[in-house]
């Protein structure tokens, strides 16, 4: 692996690192460069990137560039695995690689729900985890941990319904006797209960 860091670091245009990190291949590149680097991945036979396995999205707030693209590809015939990193903001889309590996819509679809990053040339950029009409992008980190509103389906009404969010929990009568929300003594922990309470016990 780390002839193949080696050479794609200095052999390759638009590489900013190709280093061998937790075992694995890690190469980050520029937008305008990731579909010539990962066409070299799938067809150089020294690479044989048969499968894009997954796509994630990582989110930096307070960076210029909030978004890490990370894309996971498998070669089988190699055994080995390679990371590839871009960056991107709000509004900067990216290169969708769908044409290369079929399998890549469902990923930068999923991507572009979950942390609003845009992928040019995907024919088919819709929302495929949350409701049509949902409103923000959930992975984000500053987006509200209660969400903006709850859905649930209204059998009087016989259709999904948006509410907003009501955090109702009921009031809960905590026994203490319970060892389960109290500290006791079980029997062969005397000792322990002793040093817990200040207490001699008696011999």
């Amino acid at each position: 692996m780390g002839s193949l860091a080696f050479a794609l670091s200095t052999a390759v245009p638009g590489i900013r690192s190709a280093a061998i990190e937790g075992g694995e291949l890690v190469v980050r590149t520029t937008r305008d460069r990731l579909i010539g680097l990962m066409t070299l991945l799938r067809d150089d036979p020294r690479y044989a990137c048969e499968q894009m396995m997954d796509l994630c999205g990582v989110d930096f707030p307070e960076r210029a560039e909030r978004f890490d693209i990370v894309y996971n590809l498998l070669s089988v015939s190699r055994n080995h695995r390679i990371r590839v990193i871009v960056t991107a903001d709000e509004t900067s889309p990216v290169p969708s690689v769908h044409l290369l590996w079929a399998a890549a819509t469902w990923w930068e679809r999923e991507c572009y729900d979950m942390f609003g990053v845009l992928f040019s040339g995907q024919p088919d950029l819709r929302r495929i985890l949350t409701d049509y009409g949902f409103e923000g992008h959930p992975l984000r980190k500053d987006f509200p941990l209660t969400g903006y509103v709850e859905v649930r389906y209204d059998e009087d009404r016989r259709q999904v319904v948006y509410e907003p969010v009501k955090l109702t929990q009921d009031f809960r009568n905590f026994d203490f006797e319970s060892p389960w929300e109290g500290i006791l003594t079980l029997p062969g922990d005397e000792k322990a209960h002793e040093t817990r309470q200040g207490l001699k016990l008696p011999r």
